[in-house]
């Protein structure tokens, strides 16, 4: 069988993962049936780089989370090895050996690390932080906090505008009604004018006209 697999000419699929373990397609590029360019005639495992950083767990709450390893069906394939990573000292080795853990929030932020080995080698590790108690809350208020300022704030410039423009507006059109309603007062007061500026017009015409003579 594997003499005839390595006689055929086969072409492989990306790798499900970017890190740690997946699988991926076997393609057969001649040969298929029907005449198909293409056909898939099985799956194997394939790998990538063993760090997988940081992980998100399946669930979490204000009192514990659930995490996970890295694996592929068949869970019981692999050997887990849990661990707290404490800065500047060994990782403490934790007696879970499942592939999922669930742990109680501490008083303080705590990093655990799941290493999936098989073949007596690490295939994958991710890594994961849960933080304190009070740590989710404490950003939630803060955040709702923010929130409610920024709406306040935005709320108290459009009332300005709002108030600013009707002001401007009802100023306007109290002045135009006035115009409107004394425009008899307003002529009058322009009209004398103009007569000064006549009659002045006319005084110098005639001052002109004697200094000629």
């Amino acid at each position: 069988g594997l003499n005839a697999l390595e006689s055929m000419e086969l072409e492989f699929g990306v790798c499900t993962v970017t890190c740690g373990i997946g699988i991926r397609e076997v393609l057969l590029t001649n040969g298929c049936p029907g005449g198909e360019a293409k056909c898939i005639i099985g799956v194997e495992e394939c790998h990538g780089p063993v760090d997988c950083g940081l992980g998100k767990p399946i669930s979490e709450n204000p009192a514990s989370v659930m995490m996970t390893c890295i694996y592929i069906p068949p869970e019981n394939r692999f050997k887990y090895v849990w661990k707290i990573l404490i800065p500047n000292k060994p990782a403490r080795i934790l007696p879970n050996d499942s592939a999922v853990m669930e742990v109680r929030r501490d008083t303080h932020p705590v990093t655990y690390e799941c290493e999936t080995q098989g073949n007596g080698s690490i295939i994958a590790s991710v890594k994961y932080t849960v933080s304190a108690t009070t740590e989710p809350q404490t950003k939630q208020s803060k955040g709702t906090e923010t929130a409610q300022s920024r709406k306040k704030r935005a709320d108290a410039i459009l009332v300005f505008c709002l108030v600013t423009g009707i002001i401007l507006t009802v100023g306007v059109i109290f002045a135009i009604i006035f115009i409107i309603l004394h425009w008899a007062v307003v002529k009058t007061v322009l009209e004398p004018k103009s007569e000064q500026d006549d009659k002045h017009g006319k005084v110098t015409n005639k001052n002109s006209l004697s200094n000629i003579e």
